[in-house]
């Protein structure tokens, strides 16, 4: 039976229920419930911006965006939105999705920290930013009516998440500091872990090997 939540209907195919269940086993409460609310918002923001998304695909886009977070999945040599991107391209292509499919859902991971570029692209790749954009950092809330939000919390509570997302950012950048170099994703380093220091674009450019 399909559940509906806020008047947005939760995909109810074997990809769906796969993709939802590897969440569970792999995520914490907060992450699960975070990512359900990341496709009830985005799917929210795209029936009021018209943006009409594959609902399958933005599901595993929203659901896979934090998996590069969790220690099942997370690596230590690139940025956690890839491992997640990378983990939803594959899920997809061996669910017999395309590759053009598959690419749309990559891009809208691994650029959903990067501000101002997924809204270019493809309805899969921008709604899935939208909808963090929505549940983190409270963006354009005005377009969800009071009566969305209540439902999509009721639902999918979010107790204290502002600091449970925040330790969930740092555990699972803290072994991989270098890679948050050009993102927001060091300002959580920046603000938790003690000895961070931040490199310096300007200083890169400086210091490079060219003499001019």
């Amino acid at each position: 039976m399909t559940e509906t939540i806020a008047g947005i209907d939760i995909p109810d195919t074997d990809m769906a229920r796969e993709a939802t269940e590897l969440v569970r086993k792999a995520g914490t409460t907060l992450l699960f419930d975070h990512s359900r609310r990341v496709f009830l918002f985005a799917s929210l923001k795209g029936r009021r911006r018209s943006i009409q998304a594959d609902p399958e695909l933005l599901y595993v886009g929203a659901m896979f965006h934090d998996l590069g977070l969790t220690e099942a999945h997370r690596r230590t040599d690139q940025r956690f939105e890839v491992d997640g991107a990378d983990l939803a391209r594959d899920f997809l292509l061996d669910h017999g999705r395309s590759a053009a499919d598959a690419r749309a859902v990559w891009l809208g991971i691994a650029l959903h920290t990067t501000p101002g570029i997924p809204n270019h692209l493809e309805p899969e790749t921008a709604l899935v930013s939208l909808g963090v954009e929505t549940d983190v950092l409270g963006m354009d809330l005005d377009e969800i009516t009071a009566e969305e939000a209540a439902a999509v919390v009721a639902a999918h509570p979010r107790p204290d998440f502002k600091n449970g997302i925040l330790r969930a950012f740092h555990d699972g950048m803290k072994d991989r500091p270098d890679t948050t170099f050009g993102t927001m994703n060091d300002d959580v380093l920046a603000h938790f872990s003690p000895g961070f220091t931040r490199v310096d674009f300007v200083d890169v450019i400086i210091g490079s090997a060219w003499s001019q």
